[in-house]
């Protein structure tokens, strides 16, 4: 073995260990795992959406009628939410799979938002992942960034997870952190700050989601579903009315004050960030000449996505269609199929 052959052996070695070692942790709370109807509800898509016999896994699919979602019963000021999902396999251009928390059916033009969004692709491409954070509607001051999974996430259930505090956001995949979100004080009310859902949906996102809308969602391969299952809600239920201000909202409120990221973990974060990025808002620099100030500037990273803040590709968009309506449904949207 040559040299150079080593040395990226070696490297292979370390991030293998270091993923390893971040799998060891536990969650970064203790949590409980619940049935359906003990902490969800349905949002849209009547018999699209399928609830197992046990009530602890959900399918949601979309079809060319309409997509389907649910809800938290309650909103969250701050908490951990997590979920097992195992996404639509084949042709899934068009298609986007969401878990996310968000208050925009309350606070419509100042809302906040945490995002997992899964973006289809064509037969023979990979799924992608994405992950925004709005603030106070900052919806013009988008926080994307994408990777490419390092696992097939159609052949098998995978956990996504959301931790929410008033220091830090973390996004973590199989326990293993992906994005770390620090609150600054320049963010102001760019850091979400009011209580919030937590949702699922599957839509048609042709529009933008595959290749900036080159490729559509084709109903040839309809039904897309994708599967749920595992679902943790673990925060402090909270009403939108009752919040006088973020500031006096906050005072007393210390969930998830011990979830700073060990060392191991930081390694794997690191780790990757390097291999699966492919984009960052924060070396985008068409949009942010200067970086906002929660970005953390590697050199090495600065490099490689020189910019434009891609590796590959992008595609500038906006989304669209993410249906947030806490509003009654009619009687048959309430209606759920059996798995």
């Amino acid at each position: 073995m040559g040299l150079k052959s080593l040395s990226t052996f070696t490297r292979s070695l370390f991030f293998l260990f270091s993923l390893s070692s971040a799998l060891a942790f536990t969650a970064p709370v203790n949590f409980t795992t619940l049935a359906f109807d003990d902490g969800f509800s349905p949002l849209f898509g009547d018999g699209n959406l399928q609830r197992s016999q046990d009530g602890r896994r959900v399918r949601l699919l979309l079809d060319e009628s309409t997509g389907s979602g649910f809800i938290s019963q309650d909103l969250y000021m701050h908490g951990y939410f997590s979920a097992d999902i195992k996404l639509p396999s084949d042709y899934t251009a068009g298609v986007v799979v969401a878990f996310y928390t968000s208050n925009g059916d309350i606070f419509e033009k100042n809302h906040d938002e945490l995002d997992f969004e899964f973006l289809g692709n064509i037969r023979g491409k990979d799924w992608r992942i994405q992950t925004n954070v709005y603030g106070n509607g900052s919806t013009s001051r988008g926080r994307e960034e994408r990777y490419n999974l390092w696992f097939d996430p159609t052949n098998g259930f995978h956990r996504y997870s959301i931790l929410w505090t008033q220091k830090h956001i973390i996004f973590y995949i199989d326990s293993v952190p992906i994005r770390e979100v620090v609150r600054t004080p320049a963010m102001g009310g760019d850091y979400p700050s009011k209580p919030m859902s937590v949702y699922a949906t599957i839509w048609d996102g042709s529009n933008w989601a595959t290749n900036g809308g080159r490729y559509k969602a084709n109903y040839k391969y309809a039904p897309f579903t994708a599967e749920f299952s595992n679902l943790v809600l673990k925060g402090r239920p909270s009403d939108p009315i009752e919040q006088i201000s973020a500031k006096s909202s906050e005072s007393g409120d210390s969930f998830g004050e011990n979830t700073e990221l060990a060392h191991a973990q930081r390694l794997s974060m690191n780790g990757v960030r390097h291999r699966h990025m492919t984009y960052s808002y924060c070396y985008d620099r068409a949009r942010y000449p200067e970086p906002p100030s929660e970005c953390v500037v590697i050199p090495s990273e600065q490099k490689r996505f020189k910019d434009t803040g891609r590796v590959k590709f992008g595609n500038g968009h906006r989304r669209h269609g993410k249906r947030r309506t806490r509003n009654p449904m009619p009687e048959s949207d309430h209606k759920s199929a059996s798995i």
